[in-house]
């Protein structure tokens, strides 16, 4: 007999839903922008008691889980995204038996994921503190007082990992998109600005700005012509990334359908050409962090099987053929090394190489293939004209489309990655491509939205009750 979650997760603290159907534009903006704000305020209060903070090295990926390593968030939205993955891949391969079409199984799907979202809190939280990640002060080792201190940092964690978790409700039912999403482009955001207009001298070098505006207006002010062009590349990069992902995001194919019960009357099926969305390039950055953080381990403990760092920087070994050399900056300074274009050739294959092999993975595991869509698509009582309602001649239609975009479209993303990398942009390549994905969504449900609130009659059409 199958275990029931919602004999748990009704002890939990829910959101509860607004009880009007569709919420006024103005109340889920209010919304949006409140959790917004407690989500920066929260990324500002520090763990009590922390002492060691191995983690500040990874800051990129820290954006990329929406988090603050030393805050009372340092978990991020990672727990909520790695239940969110282990979960649809169950899903799709059919080992848990949900239906999702029905609402029984989307309710059952949702219990499940709330209970498995804090199994993964606690023991993100645990793994942080007992690795010695997030660790009380040293002077405490081998005292009770130290491992009580352990025990209080994971409590923090686990509160912040929750609030996270509510935060993301909220935004789900009373704000536009979901929670996950705000954060990851509020982090993006964030650096992109600090990195472009921060005026104050940087820490490693006190005589330049931080920014990458002031220092191209200083460069140009002194006369530095070197300066001023990796400045100017940087900028340049950033935007050409932005631009790309923002075409690319905008092109789709459309397959005619009309309602087999309503003549005249149809509408047309998108397939984007970045058919998986951000999957492969989340999944593949993931990868390497992980990669990364578990370098960092074994060289630790005398074992740097995965090879070793100066710095933070990797100096040999798998990390470093998998680290991205900032070849823009090295091409205008002119020193540019055989062993540099080699790296940069070996990172640019393993993204758009791991980005193709996730994309097809997640298409196959996510009900995203030809025969799913079909399934979909006669469930809304469409068909294609001129075609019996068929699955089967559906699917080989859809067949014709839908392999291509997975291929060029998983490629396109890992390239678009790696390129702004290799650029050195204002923020990682992939960061930027989540933020412009995030918010060309969030532009589509926001103008969606104000469409129903200048034209009502439109909701009986497009989304009726």
């Amino acid at each position: 007999m199958a275990f029931d979650f919602s004999s748990i997760t009704k002890f939990l603290p829910e959101v509860i839903k607004p009880t009007e159907k569709r919420l006024p534009f103005k109340t889920k903006l209010i919304w949006t922008g409140l959790i917004m704000l407690i989500f920066f305020v929260l990324g500002y209060v520090p763990l009590a008691g922390l002492g060691q903070n191995s983690l500040e090295q990874f800051t990129q990926l820290s954006i990329i889980l929406g988090a603050s390593f030393g805050s009372i968030i340092s978990l991020g939205i990672g727990p909520i995204v790695t239940a969110s993955i282990v979960l649809q891949l169950l899903v799709g391969s059919s080992m848990l038996g949900i239906d999702m079409s029905k609402p029984e199984g989307r309710k059952k799907f949702a219990a499940i994921q709330k209970v498995v979202t804090l199994f993964f809190i606690a023991f993100e939280s645990a793994v942080f503190v007992f690795s010695g990640g997030l660790a009380p002060q040293a002077d405490l080792a081998g005292t009770s007082r130290f491992f009580i201190m352990q025990v209080v940092l994971i409590g923090q964690l686990f509160l912040g990992g929750y609030l996270i978790t509510l935060m993301d409700e909220v935004a789900l039912k009373w704000g536009f998109g979901s929670g996950v999403s705000l954060f990851i482009a509020g982090g993006v955001a964030q650096q992109i600005f600090v990195r472009a207009f921060n005026p104050l001298p940087s820490p490693t070098n006190p005589d330049v700005p931080v920014g990458a505006i002031p220092f191209l207006f200083k460069a140009l002010g002194i006369g530095d012509i070197t300066g001023a062009a990796i400045a100017s590349a940087t900028i340049a990069i950033t935007i050409v990334v932005f631009l790309v992902a923002v075409y690319a995001q905008a092109m789709k194919v459309e397959i005619p359908l009309s309602f087999g019960r309503v003549r005249g009357f149809g509408m047309r099926w998108p397939l984007k050409f970045i058919y998986t969305s951000n999957i492969p390039v989340i999944l593949i950055a993931a990868l390497i962090a992980n990669i990364q953080l578990w370098a960092r381990l074994l060289e630790n403990a005398g074992r740097p099987i995965l090879g070793t760092f100066s710095g933070n920087v990797p100096s040999s070994g798998l990390v470093f053929w998998m680290h991205s050399p900032n070849v823009l900056s090295a091409l205008i300074t002119g020193s540019t090394t055989s062993t540099m274009l080699l790296q940069a050739l070996t990172y640019v294959s393993f993204m758009v190489i791991g980005s193709i092999l996730f994309s097809a993975m997640w298409v196959k595991t996510s009900n995203m293939d030809a025969s799913a869509q079909a399934k979909q698509i006669l469930a809304s009582g469409l068909q294609i004209p001129g075609f019996r309602r068929d699955p089967r001649v559906l699917e080989s239609i859809l067949n014709r489309y839908i392999p291509g975009l997975t291929i060029m479209g998983g490629a396109l993303v890992g390239l678009l990655a790696a390129f702004a990398d290799l650029g050195d942009a204002l923020s990682r390549g992939t960061g930027i491509l989540l933020t412009v994905m995030i918010v060309y969504k969030l532009y589509e449900d926001i103008a969606k939205q104000h469409a129903f609130e200048m034209h009502p009659a439109l909701k009986k059409v497009i989304a009726p009750d």
